[in-house]
């Protein structure tokens, strides 16, 4: 899951609703988020259906034009102001939902109009942002990681890594991290330094994409230069997003999410619809590429996560599943997954039962210790 983070009033309902057309609450309210919206949004990949020669069957998620538009979860939860470790504002929920994602875009109001805790100021320096939210989070991680030691007590000196690392594993099952990230925390940092344990262990296992937001505006592009080369940022414009896909959705432009765009007949447009659409083109696409929503969740889950893109098929001549729909499947999975693990994740019979597997383009058999490539299509031959 995709958790979208940032302080109040930074455009974070305004990213979900681009990125998922869901209807949320959208106000310059601070708070205006209480309970955490949850929606599907898509991440895209070129689709293996053009080198097939083939027209696939999405069972979830759709394909454009060779482009393959594979569904996430995302959370939106309520804004983060500073001391939400502490309980302030809405911090405790905040943290709570946090827990569930495994990657984070934070969602920065690059103009600088709006202060730390999301009301109107002008020339705010949206860096205060970007460290004092990975300031909470650490923190938060901390003190979990300080109340799960008080429990252990002195077995921290007696047990071996091993054991070490099972024991931290059932006391942070709050933070919901995996067995392998608390392993590779242990390698770069000593328990006994917590507050550095907690930081290194909260990157590994909730690592933070920077979407900057409201790049439309004269103040958010001169904000993005000046840390661009500081941060890793993706220029975004949850707005103009938006607007592309009201307008795809009345047939007045051709859109594909993280492209541009075409008006299909400027005689359809009023006079503020054709200014608007100029003026994302000019300002927005031209400029940066795109409005930068698709790239950070494409950033987030294939170069952050490191997740790649695996099609399951049931005949790997035909493409297809029992039923005969080509190509219906494409799984997100870490990068390194084995066949036999990749095969417990479609099944956990086919994965008991699993026999080997058959590349679809080589027609070869796959082994168990098999690791699967991106954009991999592969028949799992199970017992039956």
């Amino acid at each position: 899951m995709i958790g979208l983070v940032g302080k109040p009033n930074s455009g974070k309902s305004s990213f979900l609703k681009a990125a998922t057309l869901a209807e949320v609450e959208i106000s310059p309210v601070p708070f205006t988020t209480i309970k955490p919206n949850v929606a599907i949004g898509y991440v895209s990949l070129e689709c293996v259906c053009k080198e097939f020669n083939v027209k696939c069957n999405p069972r979830a998620g759709f394909c454009k034009n060779g482009k393959r538009f594979v569904p996430v979860k995302i959370i939106d939860v309520a804004g983060l102001v500073p001391d939400a470790h502490k309980g302030r504002g809405l911090g405790n929920k905040f943290l709570d939902d946090l827990r569930q994602a495994s990657v984070l875009i934070h969602v920065v109001d690059f103009s600088g109009l709006t202060d730390s805790e999301g009301k109107p100021t002008k020339g705010y320096n949206p860096e205060n942002d970007i460290e004092f939210l990975e300031r909470e989070i650490d923190l938060w991680f901390a003190s979990v990681i300080e109340k799960g030691i008080k429990k252990i007590g002195r077995m921290v000196e007696k047990v071996s890594k091993t054991d070490l690392v099972k024991i931290l594993a059932e006391q942070l099952s709050g933070l919901e991290v995996k067995k392998e990230d608390i392993e590779k925390a242990l390698e770069k940092a000593s328990l006994s330094d917590t507050q550095n344990f907690a930081r290194i262990l909260r990157k590994i296992s909730k690592p933070i994409l920077i979407a900057a937001n409201k790049i439309d505006l004269k103040e958010a592009q001169e904000n993005f230069e000046r840390l661009k080369d500081k941060y890793n940022l993706v220029p975004t414009s949850a707005e103009a997003e938006i607007a592309l896909k009201k307008a795809a959705e009345k047939n007045l432009i051709e859109y594909l999410p993280g492209n541009g765009f075409e008006i299909k007949d400027e005689s359809k447009l009023d006079s503020n619809q054709l200014r608007v659409l100029n003026f994302i083109k000019k300002e927005i696409i031209e400029k940066y590429g795109s409005t930068g929503v698709q790239d950070c969740l494409n950033k987030a889950v294939f170069e952050i996560l490191n997740y790649i893109a695996v099609y399951p098929v049931a005949d790997s001549k035909k493409l297809s599943d029992s039923e005969g729909n080509i190509l219906p499947d494409v799984f997100l999975v870490p990068k390194g997954i084995t066949l036999r693990e990749f095969a417990f994740k479609i099944h956990s019979e086919i994965g008991e039962k699993f026999i080997c597997g058959i590349d679809a383009r080589t027609k070869k058999k796959l082994s168990a210790d098999y690791q699967l490539q991106n954009r991999d299509v592969v028949e799992i031959v199970f017992a039956k």
